[in-house]
């Protein structure tokens, strides 16, 4: 069959398509040149943090709530007028931007030699001059970091790289740069946000005024752990109008939770009392956690009117903030919010069916022909599989890949059978071992409770003698592909992929696919 690759992209095209709408991506094809092309699919996984953060915006949506943006930058003299006195100690959680100092380069004639001998030419004057033009520009930032080099490059007619070492050896100024902080911080509260953004828009807008924003928060905390980041998701609110009271904090804190199915939670008088916050309005929400018990998932309260009138706001404020990542180990059952937040950096658990999704077949055919010669091979060894031997079945006969063959399932030995008793073992995955497992009692409980493939010893000498035979027939010729005893999975054709292998030797688990297969299968030229 002559393979057409407009044939093949318009299938791929299809269940492409097909996969798209049944929320699946297509990993790969197995064949190229397979007509009907077998695709393997996988479901795409949302990340924990992501898909809370998601439902949060959805419930505050549904309980009309504006989305917004607020200020990520925070400058130092804004925390001082929300927290008062307790910004010292506020400021000590927080993070400062730096950055590195611009330095004040000078060009003199011995440097002037370097950079010569460096490039290989003369500079000349108006190449001296032009060299100091552009390191005074970057100097007063018109020329941006990022862009010296090339700038430099244009100015001395030489290659990058070269631009580079002139850098690191004449002009060690730039080595020798250290990062210098400024007054902005980065946001620490979700709150610092929301002072900035209620003083510019509490008199422009109707009330109540109803927002939320779920954004990223930062605080140097000490160290990381099981229920602490440095860096966390808030997912925060403001009410903001003339008869709003704290009530309306345990109001959205209830039906933000509720979207969650949770009925389980408490509010509790928080004694930390922050200074933006009026006294004995701040309350923590808490939910139940099922290893950590009563996790604190929110906070909210009433803005300090001494705060609003620093930003001129004129009516009271509730605000809410919520805790996107404990919400979430709460939802996922997760013991640690690092692990659940960076699983990339933890081993992965997989279940023995994903687990059984990654064995598959090393080798397979790539044609139609090559597809139908596999089933047949496997259907008439099934069927004789204990006929005596000597034995010889013709299973399949016509053209493929240009060349008429037969194929033909044997066995040349006497006293023996056409297949051997593990033929018909199949492959399971039971609590993380790989075993292929015959349908008898004894293994009954591996094939209850273990995961199966779906493949058998015979099908993956079927897949192997097929692909071989196929391959042997675009060349014009015949050939001969036996499986004997089985003892490690590539002897019978069975591939592991590479998470799955790992996974089974971090956890010391075994595989196991011992067994006596013994398939003869023959292609012969048709003349």
């Amino acid at each position: 069959m002559k393979f057409n690759p407009d044939e093949y992209r318009e299938l791929a095209r299809t269940d492409f398509e097909h996969a798209w709408k049944n929320g699946a991506v297509i990993i790969d094809p197995v064949g190229a040149e397979d007509k009907y092309p077998r695709y393997r699919y996988k479901s795409a996984r949302r990340h924990p943090i992501a898909e809370t953060t998601s439902r949060l915006r959805e419930a505050y949506l549904s309980i009309g709530f504006d989305e917004a943006r607020v200020p990520l930058f925070i400058d130092e003299k804004d925390v001082y007028r929300q927290f008062g006195p307790e910004a010292s100690a506020v400021l000590d959680r927080v993070f400062y931007l730096g950055g590195l100092p611009r330095p004040n380069v000078g060009v003199g004639k011995e440097r002037v030699a370097q950079i010569e001998q460096i490039i290989g030419k003369k500079l000349g004057e108006d190449g001296e001059e032009r060299l100091r033009e552009t390191l005074h520009a970057y100097k007063k930032a018109e020329v941006d970091g990022d862009e010296l080099t090339f700038e430099l490059a244009k100015v001395l007619g030489c290659d990058d790289a070269l631009v580079v070492r002139m850098m690191d050896e004449v002009f060690p100024e730039f080595r020798a740069l250290a990062p210098e902080s400024s007054r902005t911080t980065l946001r620490s509260h979700m709150t610092s946000g929301w002072f900035l953004s209620l003083g510019a828009m509490w008199d422009h807008l109707p009330h109540p005024i109803r927002q939320f924003s779920i954004d990223r928060c930062f605080r140097r905390e000490q160290e990381e752990g099981p229920t602490r980041l440095m860096t966390y998701h808030s997912a925060s609110c403001i009410v903001a109008g003339e008869h709003v009271t704290v009530e309306d904090g345990k109001a959205v804190a209830a039906a933000l939770l509720k979207a969650f199915g949770f009925e389980d939670f408490e509010f509790r008088p928080d004694e930390k009392r922050s200074k933006y916050y009026i006294p004995d309005t701040q309350t923590e929400v808490y939910a139940r956690h099922p290893v950590h018990g009563w996790v604190e998932v929110a906070t909210f309260g009433m803005y300090s009117p001494s705060a609003l009138a620093e930003y001129g706001i004129g009516v009271p404020v509730m605000n809410l903030g919520l805790g996107v990542e404990r919400l979430a180990m709460i939802e996922y059952q997760s013991n640690d919010v690092r692990q659940l937040t960076y699983p990339q950096f933890y081993p992965p658990v997989f279940t023995d069916a994903e687990l059984a999704s990654g064995i598959g077949l090393r080798e397979v055919p790539h044609t139609r022909e090559g597809i139908l010669m596999a089933e047949a091979i496997q259907k008439t060894a099934t069927i004789h599989a204990q006929e005596a031997s000597p034995c010889s079945f013709v299973v399949w006969e016509g053209e493929c890949c240009g060349t008429r063959i037969r194929v033909i399932v044997e066995e040349e030995e006497e006293n023996s059978h056409l297949c051997g008793p593990a033929a018909f073992n199949e492959i399971y995955v039971e609590d993380g071992k790989i075993l292929g497992v015959p349908d008898t009692e004894k293994f009954a409980k591996v094939r209850e409770n273990g995961a199966a493939t779906g493949i058998s010893y015979l099908e993956a000498a079927a897949n192997l003698a097929a692909a071989r035979i196929e391959e042997a027939a675009c060349s014009g010729e015949g050939t001969h592909v036996q499986v004997k005893m089985a003892k490690i999975p590539s002897d019978v054709n069975i591939k592991i992929e590479n998470h799955v292998m790992r996974t089974i030797t971090d956890n010391n688990k075994k595989i196991d696919v011992r067994g006596p297969v013994f398939i003869s299968v023959r292609s012969v030229l048709d003349a």
